[in-house]
Formats: structure tokens, sequence, C-alpha cells
């Protein structure tokens, strides 16, 4: 028996009365590691994506940056210290990357002392149990004085076993990123939204973090709807100013930056010097200035995502939304058809 399962594409919420006058009524906070954050936004620990610049500015908004391990200790408790001076004091806003195995352990120890109080165990395939191992022991260590982030998994039980090894939160969604390819290259994963269904049918007390295929601000709309308390982005932040790397030219005066997936070969030899797996690209995207722009017009199309279902706030939309399937030409007239109007 196959079972059926959707992606973000191929849902729409239905309109439901409103009676809010305006969307500053509409409060899209979400509430991790005790402290209530405005905007339910991560950015995600890729070392095209998040350093200190990054998360300052995800936390000047109301968000929460991810700062990548792809580096030695010293060079990531660095960013750390930055992010957590401009902070002022640690906080659940102070958040840093680490692995399974090796220096994991020193790792969070010197990122704890540097002022980071989220520890993410960032892997692609959570449910696993290296994790397991890293969550019962950074939790011996640390206790409840850290705010233990981890994933990526697909499905319900996954997610149930990984709150039940110590994660305060979970990223779901496996295979669905715009430069992963871990569905090709292994034939494995699950619709990000589908996923996030899935595991917000869950009785425990992890917080959801969607993680994955989120391309407009609708389908960050969809993923709260259906569940989700965050969701993490990349490729939309991407380009940014304020994403690590240099800002590239061409011929024409355009701008542009790398961005790659953590499993693509280049990341990879530049990490650890060799390439063990190959479950992403790397590519590049045109430069897209100042990223507080991007943010400030996601918190205004999130807000009206939720004025469309009458909803104050993500809590009374995750009550009153309704999905529905849409056709393959239900699709299209979603979209700006008129670009596909024959002359």
């Amino acid at each position: 028996m196959f079972k059926k399962t959707y992606s973000f594409d191929d849902v729409l919420l239905v309109p439901q009365a409103s009676d809010i006058k305006s969307r500053t009524e509409i409060d899209i906070g979400s509430t991790l590691g005790g402290h209530k954050f405005v905007l339910p936004i991560i950015s995600a620990p890729m070392d095209t994506v998040t350093d200190h610049h990054m998360s300052l500015a995800l936390r000047n908004q109301g968000g929460m940056g991810v700062v990548h391990r792809y580096n030695s200790i010293e060079e990531q408790v660095e960013i750390i210290s930055r992010v957590e001076f401009g902070s002022k004091e640690p906080g659940p806003w102070v958040a840093a990357a680490v692995g399974v195995s090796g220096d994991f352990e020193e790792r969070a120890c010197a990122l704890f002392d540097a002022g980071a109080r989220v520890i993410c165990v960032d892997v692609a395939h959570g449910h696993h149990t290296l994790v397991k191992h890293a969550l019962e022991t950074l939790r011996g260590v640390f206790g409840e004085s850290i705010h233990i982030m981890t994933g990526n998994v697909a499905t319900l039980e996954a997610f149930n076993d990984l709150s039940d090894w110590g994660a305060d939160s979970i990223r779901v969604g496996i295979g669905g990123g715009s430069i992963c390819s871990t569905r090709i290259m292994t034939g494995h994963g699950v619709p990000t939204f589908q996923s996030v269904l899935d595991c917000a049918k869950s009785d425990r007390n992890a917080k959801l973090i969607a993680d994955g295929g989120i391309k407009t601000s609708g389908d960050i709309v969809k993923a709260l709807a259906a569940g989700a308390d965050f969701v993490m982005l990349g490729s939309m932040l991407a380009g940014t100013d304020e994403t690590p790397g240099a800002i590239l030219q061409k011929h024409d005066g355009t701008t542009y930056k790398i961005y790659r997936g953590m499993a693509s070969k280049e990341a990879q030899y530049d990490w650890r010097g060799e390439a063990r797996s190959l479950e992403g690209v790397s590519t590049t995207v045109p430069g897209r200035g100042p990223v507080n722009n991007i943010l400030k017009d996601l918190a205004q199309n999130i807000r009206s995502g939720l004025s469309y279902s009458g909803a104050r706030n993500i809590r009374e939309l995750q009550g009153k939304s309704e999905f529905i399937i849409q056709s393959g030409a239900s699709q299209i007239e979603s979209g700006t058809h008129i670009f596909n109007v024959r002359k």
C-alpha cells in the first residue's frame, strides 16, 4: 500500500471569515527556549548563509540565526563571540551548530563558554543512533542550561524518538532543500509539507521547525498552518549582504554570491578535504542587498497570510486553517500566469 503525500505546491489554504481590521493586530511570534521571538524564522547553519552578520540581522528583526559548524572550534567561537557581544548577554538568540562525532562535545562546551545557549545537533539524517548518543551526552553535560535543537527528520516516529532522547526543538524535512540532491542520490525523503503535517501530530513538547522546500512566504504560511512553530530558511536568504562570502561581479556589472549545500563536493572539500557523499550542489545566486529588506517583506506577507484565515496568531492559524488539494491546472492559475499566455 502506497501512502499519498503532498508538497507545498499541492495545497492551498481556504480563506476564512475575518474581523481583523489591521494587520498590526496580528502576532506572528513564536516561543523557543523560553524566549518569544517576534519573527518565526531561523537561518540555516550553512557556510554560505549564517555567520555573525546573519545572526545579528535575524536577531535585530526578531528571529534567530544558527552559526554553521564548518570551521575550527576557534573560528566558530570567534563568530559566536561577535553575536553574543551584539546581544550584550547570553540568551536563546545565540545559536550554533555541532556534529555528532569527533569534537562535538568539546565544540559545544567552547560555544557555551562563548555565549551560545542554543546548540544545534546538525546532521542530514537525524533518526540515528549517533544523534541519540550526542543528545544524551549534551544533556548530561549541560542539563537544562541549553536549548538543544536537532534533526533532520521526516516521520512522526523519528520526531518522537528525538524528543524522547532530549531534543527541545526538531528540524523537520529531508531532501527538500533547493540545493539538496538527497532524494535523487539516495531515493529517500518525504515532502516537507507532509512531514510537518505528520510530525505535528506528536504529543511531545518539542518545537517543530519546518526545514526545506520553502520557496515563498506562502509556503511559510502553509508550514505554520500545518503545525510548524518556526521555519528554517537557506535559499530565501542566500545572496544577501549578510551571508558569508565575497560579493562577486559579472562583466555586465551585476553581482552574485556562492550558495551551496553542505553535502556538495565543493563544500566538503573545503571543510574536511574530501567528499564522502554527494547529496548537494553548489551554484551562484544574484546579489540581493540587505537581508533586512527580505525579512521585513516576509513578515508583512506572513501577517497577510494569517489575516486570510482570520487568525491573529500562529496558534489560531493552526486551529482554523483548512487545506485543499489543488490540481495541476490550479497550480498554474495560482501563479502569475500572465507570463504563460500565448501571444
